[in-house]
């Protein structure tokens, strides 16, 4: 279980919302390029942090179970440095470009995220699957803190995907796969259906 739940925000409006609910909250700077950068000013104030996970916050409906499997990953695995999650993807989403798709290998680490459909079913008669990435991040504290000395990569600029640093640096993420059918918050449309869930909650 969690030690410690934290939102890393950098609006005041957020803060006051979060701590009004009751949480926890932590400022962090505004010129942060990515949630893991975000997520490394907080980590430097942790020493004593083991594994962190960044539930980031256009994915609202994750599961306790999914944050649990992650942590899990991790004492299955000594030498892992970083986890997500892949779901099954809808064919309806192959061709949208914010849900991010993922390859594996055989033992279930990352070969490449794409906004691209991968893999190709070059024989439209053949079966096969396409898996989309879930925005949710598990590291070790070392490796969040070595993310962010890491330079920004050409592919992770392309695709806009912070994930492809990790990869073009030659490190590896382990994917675990989930029958999660939650919402990513991507568009208003994401955002209306998100709200209708949650009605009344």
């Amino acid at each position: 279980k969690p030690a410690e739940v934290l939102v890393a925000v950098d609006d005041r409006r957020v803060y006051d919302a979060v701590v009004g609910f009751g949480g926890k909250a932590v400022m962090t700077r505004k010129d942060h390029p990515n949630g893991t950068s975000r997520l490394a000013e907080v980590a430097g104030k942790y020493p004593d942090a083991d594994v962190i996970i960044n539930v980031q916050g256009d994915e609202p409906m994750i599961p306790p179970e999914i944050i649990d499997r992650l942590a899990e990953a991790f004492e299955k695995e000594p030498d892992l440095k970083m986890a997500t999650m892949k779901v099954r993807m809808e064919e309806s989403e192959y061709d949208d470009p914010s849900a991010v798709k993922v390859v594996t290998d055989k033992d279930g680490y990352a070969l490449y995220f794409s906004r691209s459909l991968i893999p190709y079913p070059r024989h439209k008669d053949g079966f096969f699957k396409v898996y989309k990435h879930v925005g949710i991040y598990a590291y070790t504290r070392d490796f969040v803190l070595e993310y962010a000395a890491m330079a920004p990569t050409p592919l992770e600029q392309v695709e806009s995907l912070e994930q492809l640093r990790v990869l073009e640096n030659g490190c590896r993420i382990k994917v675990l796969e989930s029958d999660f059918k939650g919402v990513g918050v991507d568009t208003q449309a994401d955002l209306d259906a998100v709200n209708k869930l949650l009605g009344g909650k």
